[in-house]
C-alpha cells in the first residue's frame, strides 16, 4: 500500500503523520510525505529550506520504525491541492492522508480548502484527521 501524506508542519499535519505511521504498519504499506510550495523564487529560498530540514525530520520518525519513506518538496506553480492530487495520480498512490483546519465558511470560501479540494478531486481515498 502506497500512502501519501500532505504536510506543511501544523498541528493537524502531524496528526496525519502519526495515522500514516499506523497505516503503514498495519498494511505494510510505504510513506510519501509531500509538502507542496505554489512559487519558489528567490526570496522563498528560507521557506525553501526549512520546508526541507522539516520534511527530513519528518523521514526520521519514519526510519526509526523501519517504515520505508521518501520526502518531496514540490514546487511546480499550482495549488498545494492540486499537486496532491496530480502526484498522487504520476505514483498510484492508494491512499491519501490529510490534515484538516478548522475555518470558519467565509474564511474557507476566501481562502479556500487544500484539504476540501484534494477530498473532492482524488481518485483513490482520502482520510482526513483534525
Amino acid at each position: 500500500m502506497k500512502i501519501l501524506v500532505g504536510y506543511d508542519g501544523s498541528a493537524p499535519s502531524k496528526e496525519a503523520l502519526k495515522l500514516a505511521t499506523k497505516h503503514a504498519v498495519a498494511f505494510g504499506g510505504t510513506v510519501d510525505v509531500v509538502t507542496s510550495m505554489e512559487k519558489g523564487t528567490a526570496n522563498q529560498r528560507q521557506d525553501m529550506e526549512k520546508a526541507l530540514l522539516a520534511l527530513e525530520a519528518v523521514k526520521s520518525l519514519f526510519v526509526e520504525k523501519n517504515i520505508a519513506c521518501k520526502t518531496h518538496l514540490l514546487i511546480r506553480g499550482v495549488s498545494p491541492g492540486e499537486d496532491l492530487i496530480e502526484f498522487a495520480q504520476e505514483n498510484k498512490i492508494d491512499e491519501i492522508i490529510i490534515g484538516v483546519r478548522r475555518r470558519s465558511k467565509v474564511g474557507k470560501l476566501l481562502m479556500g480548502s487544500t484539504a476540501q479540494f484534494v477530498i473532492l478531486e482524488s481518485s483513490c481515498p482520502v482520510v482526513s484527521v483534525k
